[in-house]
Order: C-alpha cells, then sequence, then structure tokens
C-alpha cells in the first residue's frame, strides 16, 4: 500500500525507467514498421527488435518489483494501491502527467478517475 506522497516519490525515483520504456517503446514501433515496409531499418534489424523487446520487458518487471501495477505501456499507465478515506484506491499516474494527480476506487477502474 502506498500513501499518495509514497507514489509520488516513487514515480519521481523511477521517472528515468519510465522515459526509458517510452524511448524503447517508440524505437520498437518505428523499427518494427521499417522492417515490415522495407526489410531494413536504420534501427537494425530482428536482433535489435528482440533486444528492444527483452529491455522492455525488463523495466516493466522493474516496475512491478516495486508493487506498481503497469495497465498500459502506449501511453504508460501506472497505479499504486493505497487506501483514501478508508477504501482502496489506485493512486493513477498516466503518460504526460508531471505528478500521481488522480486516483480512482479499485472496483471503478480508469473510467472513474477523479483528481486527488
Amino acid at each position: 500500500m502506498f500513501t499518495l506522497a509514497q507514489a509520488r516519490h516513487l514515480i519521481a525515483t523511477l521517472r528515468p525507467r519510465v522515459d526509458e520504456l517510452i524511448r524503447l517503446r517508440a524505437d520498437l514501433a518505428e523499427l518494427r514498421v521499417d522492417l515490415a515496409d522495407h526489410g531494413a531499418s536504420p534501427l537494425g534489424g530482428l536482433a535489435e527488435v528482440k533486444g528492444l523487446e527483452a529491455r522492455l520487458h525488463a523495466l516493466v518487471e522493474e516496475l512491478h518489483s516495486h508493487d506498481i501495477q503497469v495497465k498500459g505501456i502506449a501511453p504508460v499507465l501506472l497505479d499504486f494501491p493505497g487506501e483514501r478515506d478508508g477504501r482502496p484506491v489506485l493512486w493513477c499516474w498516466l503518460e504526460g502527467d508531471t505528478d500521481v494527480r488522480w486516483y480512482h476506487r479499485v472496483e471503478c477502474g480508469f473510467a472513474g478517475r477523479r483528481p486527488v
């Protein structure tokens, strides 16, 4: 369980990893399109695809190791289990957010997001 302050601190601490995940995701998408369309890419070939996939998977696992729920990678959507007013909630961070500024009840999902 995370307090809001802990979730905010953790996202700030892990931000370089999240930024790396975003870069890898973009490189992987570009590489796959280039290979599918032209059979070649300035970013490499099949070995580079496998390497990017492995690194992306390792970053997701690293986030999981901190008890962060990775709900998506395109865009990156992270949930931090916590409690608000005696109810279980998920503190929610979406790619593009500068801080953890949203939460939602566990049973409501993303559609139930509210500002902190």
